[in-house]
């Protein structure tokens, strides 16, 4: 085995918050806004949400899909990277989460730039897949198989592996899937825990390892970020 990496100290996040991430007012607001939720431990680091930003700019996508949007920080973090002629569309479950999105949306002035489906990730996919027009809830956007330019992950673990393999067919060649918390607080690694989530987890990342048609790094960010792209 390589080396290992650093550990992470209180101190040393601190550091890398003071000198890596530039965050604007309205995403400081959005992040304080959801940590009053109970399940604020689902929404992105700011540091996470830089290292989106960036791996946007840098693959030049124009078409992208987030595969869960809570209450919004990912995808201001990939809106904000989006050209003039870029589109987001953001699949979630809650009203009630993306409500506080679509409030940020707004007040950031990238709304324009975002679409949003309410209900199953699997079916909107599968309807991305067979559609040959922009759906109402998408203008814009398009659609069919390789038509899409990147996709963040970062919804329920138990359907990891049937998110791969639809996403894998909307990718275009050279376009890149990120996939949150690979990790999962460590518990991917000790096969005594067989949580439906976890299980999920682990199969999606031995697919992923041993698909040769893509290229894969799993980054030790956060909870763990795999970068997949189609070849």
């Amino acid at each position: 085995m390589s080396r290992k990496n650093i550990q992470l100290t209180e101190k040393l996040e601190e550091y890398i918050f003071r000198f890596s991430v530039r965050e604007s007012s309205s995403f400081q607001k959005l992040r304080e806004e959801t940590a009053r939720l109970a399940q604020a431990n689902m929404q992105i680091s700011p540091e996470e949400g830089q290292f989106l930003n960036i791996l946007t700019k840098i693959s030049g996508a124009k078409r992208i899909i987030e595969i869960g949007t809570f209450t919004g920080y990912s995808s201001l973090c990939f809106a904000s990277a989006l050209p003039e002629d870029g589109k987001l569309l953001c699949c979630d479950i809650s009203e009630e989460w993306t409500k506080i999105a679509k409030k940020f949306w707004k007040e950031t002035g990238l709304e324009q730039k975002i679409s949003l489906k309410i209900g199953s990730a699997l079916e909107t996919l599968q309807v991305l897949l067979e559609s040959r027009t922009s759906p109402e809830w998408a203008p814009g956007f398009d659609v069919g198989p390789s038509s899409i330019d990147l996709v963040f992950l970062d919804a329920d673990k138990e359907n990891y592996p049937n998110y791969y393999s639809l996403i894998l067919k909307l990718l275009k060649p050279g376009g890149l899937l990120i996939a949150d918390n690979v990790l999962w607080d460590g518990s991917v690694a000790d096969d005594s825990h067989q949580e439906p989530s976890t299980v999920g987890i682990r199969k999606f990342n031995e697919l992923v390892h041993k698909d040769p048609n893509v290229d894969i790094s799993m980054v030790p960010i956060a909870d763990g970020v795999s970068l997949v792209r189609k070849k």
